[in-house]
């Protein structure tokens, strides 16, 4: 039985201060990319779907130059994983989410993209490759990703909906 809704989540002021500001179309879009790589790669879903939903928690700003996109910047610069993996983990800690869970959320969160990882091969855990997969799925060009919205009923339809696979999905395999 899971401890934590994805609802409970979206629902929090947390979540829609920060995840909302780095694109809440895009973090409901990794989440149903996550969900889908969980089956496939054999992890826990409902971990990977949270991980999808608050990977980009940590976005503080967005390194523009001329009012673009400066990708070498961002590159340079950023840290967001470091902050998102702290704050969705003290978030989820918060809603009572198991702390195990937790901490595998959080480490997913900031091995999700490569701004951070030293230069060398470095070998993501199951659940890690898939929100970094998640999130490179989640993607258009020019990051617009992040600027895409949607009205908040939708919102709420696809994380209600998410919440229901989820829990079908735990059913079906606790079954077999």
């Amino acid at each position: 039985m899971r401890q934590v809704t994805l609802k409970e989540i979206y629902e929090h002021p947390i979540a829609e201060k920060f995840v909302r500001r780095s694109g809440m179309a895009h973090a409901i879009s990794v989440s149903y990319h996550a969900f889908k790589l969980a089956k496939e790669y054999n992890v826990n879903p409902d971990w990977a779907v949270k991980a999808g939903f608050l990977h980009d928690i940590g976005h503080y700003d967005w390194y523009k130059r001329n009012g673009q996109w400066d990708y070498g910047k961002y590159k340079e610069f950023d840290i967001h994983p470091i902050k998102g993996a702290e704050r969705a983990h003290k978030l989820l800690v918060r809603l009572g989410e198991n702390k195990l869970a937790a901490k595998a959320i959080a480490r997913a969160i900031l091995f999700h993209t490569d701004s951070i990882l030293p230069d060398g091969a470095y070998e993501l855990d199951p659940l890690q490759k898939v929100v970094h997969l998640a999130d490179e799925q989640g993607k258009l060009p020019g990051h617009s990703h992040h600027y895409v919205t949607w009205d908040r009923k939708k919102e709420l339809r696809l994380i209600e909906e998410l919440d229901q696979k989820i829990d079908s999905y735990i059913g079906r395999v606790k079954m077999n």
